[in-house]
């Protein structure tokens, strides 16, 4: 304790002596002999650096080593009065009020410009040792934005033409308010009917060419958007079904369904309306504050001001936000497969009466996703809050120095209309040029996430070429050892081996839980074993055709599959050129052709959602003409019977 009193003492003494050593320099750099002696420009940026070295000599030889940020605040103290009073007679011809004479308004007027420029430095570019990771994150986000912009390939003619209107209602709506001033100007005066009418003309065509425009440029944007939308829906999607079974018993329903719906939707926002909003506000902004410049420089000075207190508000702002938007979007994935579940399994639920205790889930999965959404709403509303009042504060400084200014004859009072008018859209884009960059890095983080599952490679390798003309299939098992990817702990098959013999009909017969149905997703390669190999006719299964080798081995599963669609559509899934022929005979074979034939619509009869329109039996016997059309080479069943009645089992 008694440690850190003395390092706040020494602390303490060193800005003391610093400040002390600093206001004689100042002061003394003011004498006017000094001044005749070495002329205004040498004796400004003379008495800088003798500044600049005393104090940082004197921070050295009582400090040490001191911190970076010390060294920017003293750079930037020490050489900002001559900056400022050069600029200011070089530019403008003008002697500023801090010009020779010391002042110690000035001196406190250049100190803190110089804290909050030091400061602002420090929040938005820090010393830190995160800087390494920050600089990582940085380039992970240009090489997805650059990823994002390549898929927008296709629709390069469509934002070329967004990026043409956009500068045309650019150019058009920055003219507005400087007509505005001069109509001012004109009824403030003697009156005259041309110039009056001119600049109305003016003020109309540019209104209607702005207009038309951003029209314009937003449809074009917008269609744009869509198409790259359901392009990269579609690349996700076809990702996401060459991916193994594992990844999906490891991955929430909900956290994929929300992948495809809504950070494809974030991700197209990434360039089509972010950048066309930074481009926009950017273009516009360099416009406006070279108009700002031509009607007051003082004024403009002014504004520009409150530039870095919207940066470090919009720092803040985004640091929070960001973090509290990645927990939001986790939280409603969790939500959204809590509510699939339920959906999923109504039949249970219903059974079990637990509809009470799955309200209840659900409600405690919203009651978290809604304490997010309230805090991130709170920083939200703290951010607006002191945006709203920094934009309120510079308007009061604006109309009181503009009066001034007036008084003085150093603008008219049109011109401080047309300035009023910039200002306030000027702050409005300052603003968005901040926020926009947080808004584009969550788009960029929805890119990411998209990105992540369309580059991941499926665990198992679909890369076999072997295609035999002859197929006998003799199966074996050789020295299985597997466990599930969603339970590696517990091994179900252990040095597992097997023959099954083509033309006879082999049965794998035991308790449940065993390890049957996992024989049969293993043959499917469904799933790959941590050790042994499965051969067909000799040859690993992985050498084979993926598309060969799922035509030549069907499977009827205790629960098969239908999808939404036609018994035809069911029944012939993954054919492309099948006739009603092989259809019906397959059906027969299944014994389905009866009761097909009995429906309204026989074959083009709907199935409905998961096959909902049909009974289980019908869907069982579905299934097994869909195995029997492709005339497969192996066959497996696995306990398809246990649906059918008796005189079905025996004809199946």
């Amino acid at each position: 304790m008694a440690g850190k009193d003395r390092t706040t003492i020494h602390k303490v003494f060193a800005l003391t002596l610093a400040v002390c050593v600093d206001l004689f320099l100042f002061y003394a750099s003011g004498f006017a002999g000094i001044h005749n002696v070495l002329g205004l420009f040498a004796h400004l940026w003379l008495s800088a650096a003798l500044r600049w070295s005393a104090v940082t000599i004197t921070t050295l030889l009582v400090l040490g080593d001191p911190n970076p940020l010390l060294i920017r605040f003293i750079t930037a103290y020490s050489l900002l009065p001559a900056v400022y009073e050069t600029g200011t007679r070089v530019l403008y011809r003008e002697e500023s009020p801090c010009g020779p004479v010391a002042d110690i308004r000035c001196w406190l007027m250049f100190a803190g410009a110089s804290l909050g420029a030091a400061l602002f430095w420090e929040i938005t570019i820090p010393d830190s040792d995160e800087e390494a990771g920050s600089k990582a994150q940085k380039q992970k986000s240009r090489v997805l934005f650059m990823r994002v912009l390549h898929l927008y390939r296709p629709d390069y003619p469509k934002l070329f033409g967004g990026v043409v209107f956009l500068s045309l209602a650019v150019i058009c709506e920055m003219f507005i308010p400087f007509y505005t001033g001069k109509v001012i100007d004109i009824l403030g005066s003697d009156y005259q009917q041309t110039q009056f009418f001119t600049a109305l003309l003016f003020m109309g065509l540019y209104s209607v060419g702005s207009s038309v425009s951003a029209g314009c440029r937003g449809g074009v944007l917008l269609c744009a958007i869509s198409s790259f939308t359901c392009r990269i829906k579609v690349k996700l999607f076809e990702a996401l079904t060459k991916q193994e079974i594992g990844f999906f018993e490891m991955v929430k329903t909900g956290e994929i369904t929300s992948r495809l719906s809504k950070d494809t939707t974030l991700t197209g926002r990434t360039v089509c309306l972010n950048v066309n909003v930074m481009l926009r506000t950017f273009i516009k902004t360099m416009g406006m504050i070279s108009l700002m410049m031509s009607l007051s420089w003082k004024l403009t000075f002014l504004v520009l001001m409150e530039t870095p207190i919207t940066g470090l508000i919009q720092n803040l702002y985004d640091t929070h936000y960001q973090r509290l938007f990645q927990a939001m979007q986790d939280s409603m994935a969790r939500t959204n497969d809590s509510a699939n579940e339920v959906v999923f399994g109504i039949r249970v639920v219903r059974s079990f009466n637990t509809e009470k205790h799955e309200a209840d889930r659900y409600d405690k999965r919203l009651l978290e996703t809604h304490s997010l959404k309230i805090r991130r709403d709170t920083v939200r509303a703290i951010y607006l809050l002191g945006r709203r009042l920094t934009g309120l504060g510079m308007q009061v400084f604006i109309l009181y120095y503009g009066r001034l200014f007036i008084q003085m004859g150093q603008m008219t009072t049109g011109n401080l209309v047309s300035f009023i008018i910039y200002q306030s859209d000027l702050g409005n884009n300052i603003r968005t040029l901040t926020y926009i960059f947080g808004d584009m890095l969550n788009s960029v983080m929805a890119a990411g996430k998209v990105f992540e599952y369309i580059d991941r490679k499926p665990q198992i390798s679909t890369d076999g070429k072997l295609k035999p003309d002859q197929l006998e299939g003799r199966i074996n098992y050789c020295g299985l050892n597997f466990a599930y990817p969603s339970n590696p702990g517990k091994t179900v098959l252990q040095d597992f081996s097997l023959e099954l013999k083509p033309g006879q009909v082999t049965a794998l017969v035991g308790p449940s839980g065993e390890g049957k149905s996992t024989c049969v997703s293993l043959l499917q390669r469904l799933y790959e074993p941590q050790d042994g190999e499965i051969l067909l006719d000799g040859e690993p299964l992985k050498s084979y055709n993926h598309h060969f080798f799922h035509k030549k081995i069907a499977v009827v599963s205790q629960e098969p599959v239908l999808f939404s669609g036609s018994i035809r559509d069911n029944i012939t899934y993954g054919l492309t050129d099948c006739s009603l022929e092989k259809i019906e005979e397959a059906a027969r074979k299944a014994n389905a052709h009866e009761f097909i034939h009995q429906l309204d619509k026989g074959y083009d009869t709907e199935v409905g959602e998961s096959g909902g329109q049909l009974s289980k039996s019908e869907r069982q016997r579905i299934g097994i003409a869909r195995a029997l059309v492709r005339e497969p080479k192996v066959v497996i069943l696995d306990e398809i019977t246990s649906s059918l009645d008796v005189e079905s089992e025996n004809k199946v």
